[in-house]
């Protein structure tokens, strides 16, 4: 049992995760592999339990948004496709596994939550380092200002009353 648990390697599921609306997403064809079924066997569970899957579990790409996956992404699979995928959101995925019903589907889906939650972990660390960078900026300004006002005051040029400072060549 725990060999079918790790069927696919995390960052396989994680490549799979795309930001699609501002949102992270599975496309129905890379979930259809990780699930054991193919895309259109997929898609017939989510239409025939449509009202399982709302907007913020579920999505159709546009029309654009498929013309402009398909000139990031060029695999044969979005090549041959007509119609434009479905993208799941994290909920959308899980709730797959409960209409799709079966082992593969479940512990694919487990693993898919897990891939998400990294995924969310990695970026809330990544605004943190944000947080202290932009704290540091400020603090450094603050420093940095003194030091600006130093050079503008270097910059203004002498009174004309002071005597010039340096070498004089001797004309005669």
């Amino acid at each position: 049992m725990a060999k079918s648990k790790e069927l696919i390697p995390a960052e396989r599921i994680e490549r799979s995760i795309l930001v699609i609306r501002g949102q992270k997403v599975m496309l129905d064809m890379d979930l259809a592999e990780l699930y054991g079924v193919t895309t259109k066997r997929l898609n017939e569970q989510v239409k025939r339990n449509i009202d399982r899957f709302p907007g913020d579990f579920m999505f159709q790409l546009t029309d654009a948004e498929f013309e402009s996956l398909r000139s990031q992404i060029a695999t044969t699979n979005l090549t041959k496709r007509r119609t434009p995928p479905y993208a799941f959101t994290e909920h959308g995925a899980v709730m797959l596994a409960s209409v799709l019903n079966s082992d593969i589907a479940v512990n694919a889906s487990i693993q898919v939550v897990r891939a998400f939650v990294r995924l969310r972990r990695l970026l809330e660390s990544h605004e943190a380092l944000a947080r202290k960078l932009d704290n540091l900026e400020k603090k450094y300004d603050s420093q940095f200002q003194t030091v600006f006002e130093a050079i503008r005051q270097l910059m203004i040029p002498p009174e004309k009353d002071q005597p010039k400072i340096g070498f004089r060549k001797d004309r005669k």
